[in-house]
């Protein structure tokens, strides 16, 4: 059992394969030990293996292929998984690191809109069309979007962290710093998973060129962060079609 300053078995064992991946124990194409070889050398229990093999897999550094086992891959190679919004936000916690490996992001936007969505609204506690702080980005691998990335804020944010109209990267973790600033932690609610048509402007960002009348289906992904006055913050995930995810 982990404490609560160390990171879980199954995801110090990903970390231990990510680094011979890094160092070139493991190249391109070659085939990891299966799960079970690596329960015999005492890696650690099987579920805890599988866990650190889907783990890799989420993180694109591996597929796993069934009936062939799981293959190291190379740069040029897109798997079909996403790290999504909640595991992007505790791999940064325990490692720095926002971004899986060969993922870069692109049209990072922040603006202060009128709130048009009426379940946005809801979730943040606000009136149709009341102004909220809007950021997003488009997450790539490769040449290839992956997922877009928006986060809704009250505009109670701002008070705190001004920094948010500037849509570069901040020095902490937005809410690490809302946190220094008052006192108040955020707390993430569970993750909630829905399926919708994507909008034009959503295939034009993944570069999807389909006749207007073609609905194309994509998952979204959302979760609310509070605060002891209520919900702050909406983050959702819109996946590439034909992407899938994997939590933290």
């Amino acid at each position: 059992m982990s404490s609560p300053t160390q990171p879980p078995k199954w995801r110090q064992i990903a970390d231990e394969i990510a680094a011979e991946i890094r160092d070139g124990r493991y190249g391109p194409d070659q085939r990891l030990p299966s799960v079970q070889a690596q329960v015999a050398a005492g890696r650690g229990a099987t579920a805890t293996v599988h866990r650190a093999y889907q783990a890799l897999e989420a993180e694109g550094l591996v597929r796993m292929v069934f009936g062939s086992g799981t293959v190291v891959l190379g740069p040029g190679d897109s798997p079909h998984t996403v790290v999504t919004g909640a595991a992007r936000l505790e791999r940064l916690r325990r490692t720095g690191q926002p971004l899986t490996p060969g993922e870069t992001y692109v049209n990072a936007r922040s603006t202060i809109r009128s709130c048009a969505d009426a379940e946005i609204a809801t979730l943040l506690g606000i009136e149709l069309y009341d102004e909220i702080v809007i950021r997003s980005r488009t997450f790539m691998r490769g040449e290839r979007a992956i997922a877009l990335a928006l986060n809704c804020i009250h505009v109670r944010a701002l008070a705190v962290l001004p920094e948010l109209m500037d849509s570069g990267p901040m020095p902490k973790f937005r809410h690490d710093l809302y946190a220094e600033r008052t006192g108040r932690q955020l707390t993430a609610g569970p993750q909630r998973s829905a399926a919708r048509f994507a909008s034009t402007n959503e295939l034009a960002e993944f570069g999807i060129d389909v006749p207007p009348d073609v609905p194309v289906p994509v998952l979204v992904l959302r979760t609310v962060f509070s605060d002891d006055d209520g919900p702050l913050e909406v983050w959702e995930d819109i996946l590439r079609p034909g992407m899938w995810h994997t939590g933290p």
